[in-house]
């Protein structure tokens, strides 16, 4: 539901004059969440809503569209052609000078980024300030109910089980000569999720070496390599209940099918750990002494530890990323490479931390989920110590 006074107390407390929501053609799913808008509408005619720092919200929708925002409180004005909504538009801006939009400056951040540059530009010709709302974007949106963190934990468990049910099942078809490819055993694991209880919006990663050393493989029906004796498999998982408002569980764990890891694997993944354990102490430590820290930051502690072992060109992407109802978040990234992430890390709100090392012959990464709390950050899934050893 809706929370107009949370919202403007957050927008004074940001010195900003109001927030201004745009939508067409469903561009913009940030808007409608926050909103909370009906998922599915007709949304062919563009639509505004304003909510200033105080007073009553406004609303500006096309005649055709009149009851879009119906739902929502405020006084509503229609309009038709385009120059009724540009004369329109100033009215329902009046009184604001600093407003927020789904915005961002150098489109440094994409996930905020939704308005189109035409729109924001409208919106500057009235002399207003067009400012980012990634912060109140982080607070309104990405923040988990209590709810919404149970179904974190309850899908983690189910894809847990999941991984560990699939890298035996990978040994089991190794150790008894029968053919497996990485395709199949994708499709195999999105079967256990269906029958778990568990959607996602793209398959799992399947990958054995060389293809492991691609952070975004995707295995092709019929095309995916053999999985075979002496392999390193890496299975990259994420899914979330089957059920209205659940949020993702998201996960990279990696086996070895032998005996005993080679050294070479094992010093890799190594590295990665440490990378990964010294991003998530930074993040414990500061959280529990209330002491403010960025999604750059931790970026920044994991990626030292692989630049001072001599691997810094190999690891190649943000350390985490923000987990929602997508896998891929609106809250800060862990990410000082592809951004600078320079949102706040804030309570009820999760993140993974997924460091890797991708080499030409083969590709590490380790991924575990940190929701945050009001006083403590906490792992909320099992932690890889060791690269699996699949055939003892």
């Amino acid at each position: 539901m809706l929370d107009v006074k949370s919202i403007q107390s957050a927008l004074r407390a940001a010195k900003f004059d109001g927030w201004l929501f745009y939508d067409h053609h469903h561009r913009d799913p940030i808007a409608a969440r926050v909103l909370g808008l009906p998922e599915g509408a007709m949304t062919t005619r563009r639509w505004f809503y304003f909510i200033p720092a105080s007073g009553e919200p406004r609303k500006l929708v096309h005649r055709i569209e009149s009851g879009m925002l119906d739902s929502l409180p405020g006084k509503a004005v229609a309009y038709s052609g385009w120059q009724e909504l540009h004369k329109s538009l100033p009215k329902l801006l009046s009184g604001a000078s600093t407003i927020a939009m789904q915005y961002s400056p150098d489109n440094n951040i994409p996930y905020i980024g939704l308005v189109d540059a035409g729109t924001v530009e409208l919106v500057r010709k009235l002399k207003k300030k067009v400012v980012s709302s990634a912060d109140l974007v982080q607070k309104f949106e990405a923040r988990w109910s209590d709810a919404q963190l149970e179904s974190h934990l309850e899908a983690g468990k189910r894809i847990d089980r999941i991984c560990r049910q699939s890298f035996a099942r990978a040994a089991d078809f190794v150790r008894d000569g029968r053919p497996l490819k990485e395709d199949e055993l994708q499709s195999w694991i999105v079967g256990q999720f269906r029958e778990a209880g568990l959607v996602t919006a793209e398959p799992p990663i399947v990958a054995v070496q060389p293809n492991n050393g691609n952070p975004h493989y995707e295995p092709k029906p019929s095309l995916g390599l053999p999985i075979r004796a002496g392999d390193l498999l890496l299975l990259d998982m994420w899914a979330k209940l089957a059920a209205p408002d659940s949020v993702y569980y998201d996960i990279t764990w990696v086996g070895y099918l032998g005996e005993r890891c080679p050294a070479s694997y094992a010093k890799i993944f190594g590295i990665v750990r440490s990378a990964r354990d010294r991003a998530l102490e930074f993040v414990q430590k500061s959280v529990a002494r209330g002491k403010e820290i960025h999604g750059w930051e931790v970026d920044r502690i994991a990626r030292e530890t692989i630049r001072k072992a001599g691997y810094a060109k190999n690891f190649v992407h943000r350390t985490g990323h923000s987990i929602g109802r997508e896998v891929h978040g609106n809250g800060a990234n862990m990410d000082g490479l592809e951004t600078r992430d320079d949102r706040k890390i804030i309570a009820r709100t999760c993140f993974s931390i997924e460091p890797g090392i991708y080499l030409p012959e083969f590709g590490m990464r380790s991924e575990v989920n940190v929701y945050v709390g009001e006083k403590e950050a906490r792992v909320t899934g099992a932690i890889q110590t060791e690269i699996l050893a699949l055939l003892r």
